[in-house]
């Protein structure tokens, strides 16, 4: 987009983010000559009214607070389908930025910070506007150490996306309210719970609950204890500690009510760190008393150029610079002012001994009542019976219940607790059976959608879980659920889910193919969901060339299961060769020996070369022709005996 004109004035320049649903880039104003920034809705959540309305409408409201750490919203508008926010352009970097550049900050500095964070949270709460996506990501830091925070409201209707898909939107679920993920009423105290969150993971370097996926992440939000973070930093204070797991406690009414409460305590650790922070469930208020010094206090490490303002007369008395009288003036009003805040302690801790004496000696009365039990009751009646006790009832928010709308459903302290007269008793009312968002339970086990329901405050009966066969999901895991993924439904609504057995086993009748020629078998097999082996065998019957002669396998096997066959391979019989009589010479034809010298019609002498010779001893190089004439040349009577002269 860049190059891009909106409104005749804001010229985009650069793409500097991108958030789950808008991106954000760096632009020119060319009316003002300035920089701005410009989140552009997606263009996916454009063609849905209710989204874009609440984009404009949140920015517009967003535009009425007025606090230095809150990013100014300057102008909204539509440009041929473009919807955009036009905010004041912050230069420098994300606080997630520096607790990845940094790891743990030192305590000092992340009270800062947080101070700053809740400030900016507390105007937009006094305006009723609700953050809740309240992360490191969405808390920009200038160049001066001050914190912005941006990106108001945007979670308010992105909240059904919070915990599916997307990596960007897999960060908002660490900073998960554990009301956000149940879906359920959330007010206030949910930014409280994510600032602590974020504080949590200043202190230490790291988030107070890790895994692989989103939804495991909510849970942990839900069901896990947060490992204290003074246990993976020592050097948090004590006070540090329980503020961060109060501001994390899961049950709101147990959190700090408002962001003006946490700053207080925030404020009070800053000035005394082993000051020490109530439970939300005390009645008692401790008295902080801080060390009287000399020491001039020192500027926070990130300053608030608009909040943390100081008191320039002090500030001169301290750094005053005149003559010697002047100056040992000075020392000597020091000095009267020390002995009077001294004078002024001791007469403080002199009544407190007192007033402890009177109360143990019973001179003074605290008079203590037990708190009723008021869950059930209506806020009118609960307030009547508290009344009478001298007790105040504080509505601290709804939550969805299967409680009648308008009953209490929580209260705290505890029925039965010993309070002082004038306590408040903070109760939490049924909103009524709340609707939630169905979420997608395809490929999730059934262990895990049972648990999830659970912690939303549903119910899956066993009546309503089916099995079935599948060749896609794989065992245990749900290939249907009724109402789909993302219908509204109540705790009275019935919830059912078809789990798979993974793929069906099927047995079969295994055909006989002996007999059958090759391609025969193999087809008969086939047909049968059945696959074939071949294996070869010699035959020297012709007949069975080429014919199955045996096959493996049961009368019924499993679907899919192998059947070798054996196939005959004829090979002709080989006949023994001829064997030679002793009496043979080994002469073909009419050639014969002659073993009848006297016939012969002469002697045949023998060459001395190592010719043949006959049984009898013949002539030299005779031999007898057929019709018994002696023949000369070289002798071709063979035998199976040879005898060689020399």
């Amino acid at each position: 987009m860049d190059g891009i004109v909106l409104g005749n004035r804001y010229e985009l320049l650069e793409k500097i983010g991108e958030g789950g649903m808008s991106e954000v880039f760096k632009a020119r104003d060319n009316k003002l000559n300035r920089f701005v920034a410009v989140k552009i809705l997606k263009n996916e959540f454009c063609d849905n009214p209710s989204i874009v309305e609440k984009f404009k409408g949140e920015a517009t409201a967003i535009a009425t607070l007025s606090d230095n750490n809150i990013v100014n919203i300057l102008d909204v508008g539509t440009q041929e389908e473009i919807n955009y926010i036009v905010m004041e352009y912050v230069k420098g970097k994300t606080l997630k930025d520096i607790i990845k550049q940094v790891g743990k900050m030192n305590y000092e500095t992340a009270i800062s910070v947080a101070v700053q964070i809740a400030k900016a949270l507390d105007c937009a709460h006094r305006n009723n506007i609700i953050h809740r996506d309240v992360k490191p990501q969405n808390i920009l830091v200038t160049e001066d150490g001050v914190m912005k925070v941006t990106d108001f409201g945007i979670a308010k209707f992105s909240s059904s996306e919070t915990i599916t898909n997307t990596s960007t939107i897999m960060g908002s679920a660490h900073y998960l309210s554990p009301e956000q993920a149940k879906g359920t009423f959330i007010d206030c105290r949910t930014d409280l719970y994510s600032l602590g969150v974020v504080l949590y993971e200043m202190v230490t370097g790291r988030l107070p609950f890790q895994a692989d996926t989103a939804v495991t992440i909510a849970l942990k939000h839900l069901q896990e204890e947060v490992v204290p973070p003074k246990s993976i930093n020592s050097k948090v204070p004590d006070s540090l500690n329980q503020l961060i797991l109060k501001a994390m406690e899961k049950d709101p009414i147990k959190r700090y009510q408002t962001a003006k409460e946490m700053i207080a305590d925030l404020e009070k650790i800053k000035e005394d760190p082993n000051a020490l922070i109530e439970p939300e469930d005390e009645n008692d208020h401790t008295i902080i008393m801080s060390a009287v010094t000399e020491q001039i206090p020192k500027h926070e490490e990130v300053k608030n150029t608009r909040d943390d303002e100081y008191d320039d007369e002090d500030d001169d008395y301290y750094y005053e610079e005149d003559d010697d009288d002047e100056k040992s003036s000075g020392k000597n009003k020091k000095k009267i002012i020390k002995i009077g805040i001294v004078a002024v302690l001791v007469l403080v801790l002199l009544g407190i001994g007192v007033g402890t004496y009177m109360l143990k000696t019973g001179s003074v009365s605290s008079k203590q009542v037990q708190v009723p039990d008021v869950t059930g009751e209506t806020v009118d009646d609960a307030t009547k019976q508290l009344q009478a006790l001298n007790l105040e009832l504080v509505n601290a928010g709804k939550e969805a219940s299967d409680k009648p709308e308008g009953t209490i459903t929580k209260m705290n302290p505890d029925a039965g607790t010993m309070v002082n007269e004038k306590s408040q008793v903070r109760v939490i009312v049924s909103s009524g059976t709340e609707k939630s968002k169905m979420p997608d339970f395809r490929e999730d086990t059934l262990e895990q959608a049972k648990t999830i329901l659970d912690s939303m405050g549903l119910k899956l009966d066993d009546k309503n879980i089916t099995y079935d066969y599948s060749d896609d999901i794989p065992k245990d895991e749900i290939i249907s659920q009724t109402p789909k993924k993302d219908a509204d439904i109540g705790a009275d609504d019935k919830i059912t889910v078809v789990v798979s057995k993974g793929p069906e086993v099927k047995y079969v009748q295994v055909p006989s193919v002996k007999g059958f020629d090759e391609d025969r078998a193999k087809s008969t097999l086939s047909n049968a969901g059945l696959k074939a082996s071949v294996n070869y065998q010699t035959t020297e019957n012709q007949t069975d060339n080429g014919k199955v002669l045996f096959q493996s396998g049961n009368d019924k096997e499993k679907a899919g299961t192998t059947i070798t066959i054996t196939v005959g391979s004829y090979t002709p019989k080989q006949e023994p060769p001829a064997t030679a009589n002793p009496g043979d010479t080994g002469d073909t034809g009419d050639t014969k020996s002659n073993n009848n010298p006297s016939k012969s019609g002469g002697n045949t002498s023998q060459s001395g070369q190592g010719n043949t010779a006959s049984n009898s001893q013949q002539g030299p190089g005779s031999t007898n022709s057929p019709g018994g004439s002696p023949v000369e040349g070289p002798s071709t009577q063979t035998s199976t005996n040879k005898t060689t002269n020399h």
